[in-house]
């Protein structure tokens, strides 16, 4: 007899076409290819800013996405994470969710829907597994969830509440205990949790989180043709002198760092064609004084620097075919950046700091680079021996491996979604068993 097909609910912080963050794009990767799985029927809903468009409810469709549903909900509060608008959860998302009867509820990411949807969903349906990916450290790290120490950015090895209040001295120490038991308690309604790299589980272990109730599975990616490598390069009648960087203007992704390298390069080992392109946002929505630090240093590089700005995901083949290289130059603990993923899809090779989910991407010698992160020295070392050495990129480039497919990713992520129901229901049928011998 055919199995009924398997309901899944994907859930996400945000929505690619209106944030295309990392989170955001894996997510809605995983379902679109959920929904190219006949015996899988999936259902995304992703969190908006701003008023809903509708009176009445908070949920909204998205034109030309008949499976997406949009959440106006209000902010979570910043410290624990939790639901600032119950309304728009009890009264559109669950209700909405328990039309769809979902097996599975899988959410990517607690912020928007605040870490208190969990607790919620369990009530509203029992019967559903919850699993919860996590990409990044936001219930260890009240800091953006990111392991640095606010003001300096330096690295934290080991969050507590002692060093939580040295990060926010207007916080009592005690606070964080409260914190932290709340979110523990929180994700204690999921059932499972799955991690893009080991990384960031072994964090959460560290952290207090059940070990088997882990599993690492990588995010997956959507399906292109990968860029040609420039024609000159690929012939191997020049140098692969340029590079590329892809993502947020921010502090963490170590965007100063590298122009900081860039530019500490002498006119002597900077050959000629040779450039990075810059290609990101959100630097205006960045603190005055980090704006102020880049635009010199956009400045002091001159033109060496080519300033692309932000960029569509299908404009991304056409800027990689520009580049050589890929530089992710991030100063904190990253866990699984989609921008590797993207790297190897269109055979770039990957020069990235040596560090988190980065050093677990990157293979140094095979198929990138690393680099001390958060040292401008170091990094300008590694550009130089990228465009000096014979062979090198050519040697990289081949090393590469291509990265998880979505439909490959979607395929994992329904045999652990069926091995968790399937104990589930064992589990259930023996407590009914014992309850029914202790009424005998």
């Amino acid at each position: 007899m055919k199995r009924p097909p398997l309901r899944v609910a994907v859930l996400a912080h945000g929505h690619p076409r209106l944030s295309a963050g990392g989170a955001e794009i894996a997510s809605h990767a995983l379902h679109r290819a959920f929904t190219a799985m006949p015996e899988v029927e999936s259902l995304f809903v992703a969190c908006a800013a701003g008023p809903p468009p509708h009176d009445g409810t908070a949920l909204a469709g998205l034109k030309g996405e008949p499976r997406d549903l949009l959440l106006h909900a209000g902010p979570v509060d910043g410290f624990t994470i939790a639901a600032s608008d119950h309304d728009a959860l009890e009264a559109d998302l669950l209700p909405a969710l328990a039309d769809f009867r979902p097996d599975v509820v899988h959410l990517h990411h607690v912020f928007g829907f605040g870490a208190d949807l969990l607790p919620r969903l369990r009530r509203a349906l029992p019967e559903a597994v919850i699993v919860v990916t996590f990409h990044e450290y936001a219930a260890l790290c009240r800091s953006d969830g990111q392991m640095v120490k606010a003001g300096t950015l330096d690295l934290c090895h080991q969050p507590s509440p002692a060093a939580c209040h040295g990060c926010f001295p207007h916080e009592p120490a005690g606070r964080f205990v409260v914190r932290e038991r709340f979110l523990k308690a929180m994700l204690g309604a999921a059932d499972h949790f799955v991690s893009p790299s080991r990384f960031l589980k072994d964090r959460h272990v560290a952290w207090g989180l059940d070990p088997d109730r882990f599993s690492v599975l990588p995010n997956g990616l959507a399906g292109a043709d990968p860029a040609p490598h420039r024609p000159e390069v690929a012939a191997g009648t020049a140098r692969p002198v340029r590079f590329g960087f892809f993502g947020q203007l921010n502090p963490y992704k170590g965007i100063d760092v590298l122009l900081e390298a860039v530019a500490r390069i002498p006119q002597a080992h900077w050959p000629e064609g040779a450039c990075l392109l810059v290609a990101g946002c959100h630097l205006e929505k960045q603190r005055p004084a980090f704006q102020a630090r880049v635009e010199a240093l956009l400045a002091a590089a001159g033109p060496r620097v080519r300033l692309h700005g932000p960029y569509r995901n299908e404009d991304l083949p056409a800027l990689m075919a520009t580049v050589d290289w890929v530089v992710v130059p991030s100063v904190w603990w990253e866990n699984a950046p989609v921008v590797i993923q993207e790297a190897f899809l269109h055979r770039r090779p990957v020069i990235g700091s040596g560090l988190g989910g980065i050093a677990e991407a990157v293979r140094p010698g095979v198929d990138g680079l690393h680099a001390r992160p958060g040292d401008a020295d170091a990094l300008a070392a590694a550009l130089r021996h990228a465009m000096d050495a014979d062979g090198l990129w050519a040697r990289l480039a081949a090393g590469i491996r291509p990265p998880v497919a979505a439909e490959a990713a979607a395929r994992r992520h329904v045999d652990l979604y069926r091995d968790i129901l399937a104990r589930k229901a064992g589990s259930a049928l023996g407590d009914d068993t014992l309850a029914r011998a202790a009424e005998g």
